[in-house]
């Protein structure tokens, strides 16, 4: 117990100082000048089903502080309830296009300009075949990517539970003018529409891992939510071939770009809100699908996750047992107290500072994040728990269900599609 308590007491206090790390990070991010650099990029988003939000996301894309670029929706089915959002928002644009069309050019009268120049480019719905030995995903992915305008010089992945910042493309393909940056990548923040358990529990669970990127180019990893890669980059290291077989994109992805020795870029600002809520079992479906992928294609990172997790729970629930059937002060007591008492200091610190790194990005979300104080302060408790639960479960099965497909992980490149 004693060694076992004194190691966690060590991974807290090294988790502690990580996060001041972060808060610093995003500090020395957010100060620099506002990028210039703004190549044509084709943005791609895959959709299926209608996300809470749906349209409030989609909109976003198509507003963005750009000068120019294109959008790609990508889903599977005509009929899919999200090709009416979609449609919507194609049908509002070409209005608001032809809008900017007419002012912009008796704007080009008097100044001599292209009324082209300052348009952000068109919108299209492409329709994917049905995916046979990839997710679905992956293949509205793979489909997509040959559609672009061959002005691209970038891709950009969003997904549809997304909602950027009006200024995340621009940060987020800012890295790309090094020719040597692989992939330029965001993250999540699950923010709930209504308090509740189950949805803030997954805020927490998921803000681990928020808080594993940083400056570090060489262990940071794409998350496929929110990613850039220059086309060229894409082209040379065959991506799309890669793609062919796995079930997730951005695992795929990271992998290649380690293969290659290209340096993954975190960029703070395109950290985007995923605003939503969810059930306990949806919290639980979530978060095991996240570790059966982690299981496949990273099975170090795996067992890593089942063994702190595990370690966390046994040594709490040991110095716990300890303080309350001790009929004596001794040794084991007091080390049981300091362990109650350190491993939360330093946990509760990391969340704190985790948090108000979050904060200096996601500032129209100030009023929730807020109230995030006090569920990110509290049930990291609990979150070890969940991820316990979830390596466990990943152990006894590969099968899972993400979007209505009924997947099993066979490799990280051998995806067997069991029901759609």
């Amino acid at each position: 117990f004693y060694f076992f308590a004194a190691f966690l007491i060590l991974l807290s206090f090294k988790s502690f100082r990580g996060g001041m790390a972060y808060l610093r990070f995003f500090r020395s991010e957010l100060a620099k000048p506002r990028p210039e650099f703004t190549p044509f990029v084709t943005v791609i988003a895959p959709c299926r089903g209608l996300d809470d939000g749906l349209e409030q996301n989609l909109l976003v894309l198509i507003r963005q502080d750009y000068p120019r670029y294109e959008v790609i929706f990508v889903v599977d089915n005509r009929e899919d309830p999200a090709v009416a959002v979609i449609s919507s928002i194609l049908n509002r644009r070409d209005a608001e296009e032809q809008s900017e069309k007419t002012a912009f050019a008796a704007a080009s009268v008097a100044s001599n300009s292209s009324a082209s120049e300052r348009l952000c480019g068109k919108i299209q719905l492409v329709v994917a075949q049905k995916a046979q030995h990839s997710s679905q995903k992956v293949e509205n992915l793979r489909e997509a990517v040959l559609r672009v305008a061959d002005e691209a010089q970038a891709f950009v992945f969003v997904d549809s539970d997304a909602r950027p910042s009006g200024e995340w493309l621009r940060y987020l393909v800012a890295p790309l003018a090094d020719k040597n940056v692989g992939a330029a990548t965001g993250y999540r923040w699950f923010i709930s529409e209504r308090l509740g358990f189950a949805s803030e529990m997954r805020s927490v669970w998921n803000a681990s891992i928020a808080s594993a990127l940083g400056p570090n180019t060489r262990s940071n990893f794409c998350w496929g939510g929110s990613m850039a890669i220059r086309r060229d980059v894409f082209e040379r290291i065959d991506m799309r071939k890669k793609w062919r077989g796995t079930l997730s994109d951005d695992f795929a992805v990271t992998r290649a770009m380690n293969d290659a020795k290209l340096p993954i870029v975190f960029v703070p600002q395109a950290l985007t809100a995923s605003v939503e809520d969810c059930s306990f079992a949806e919290l639980l479906e979530f978060t095991t699908r996240q570790m059966k992928i982690t299981r496949a294609n990273a099975p170090k990172l795996w067992i890593m996750s089942f063994v702190a997790s595990g370690l966390f729970n046994a040594v709490i629930i040991a110095a716990f047992l300890i303080v309350i059937t001790s009929r004596e002060n001794n040794f084991s007591v007091f080390a049981s107290i300091a362990t109650l008492i350190l491993v939360p200091i330093f946990s509760v610190g990391k969340a704190w500072l985790r948090l108000n790194a979050v904060r200096l990005v996601l500032t129209k979300y100030d009023a929730e994040l807020k109230w995030q104080f006090w569920t990110q302060n509290t049930l990291w408790l609990l979150a070890p728990a969940v991820f316990f639960y979830n390596s466990f479960a990943a152990l006894l099965s590969r099968r899972m269900t993400w979007r209505g497909t009924v997947y099993e992980l066979k490799s990280p490149t051998e995806t067997v599609i069991i029901a759609d």
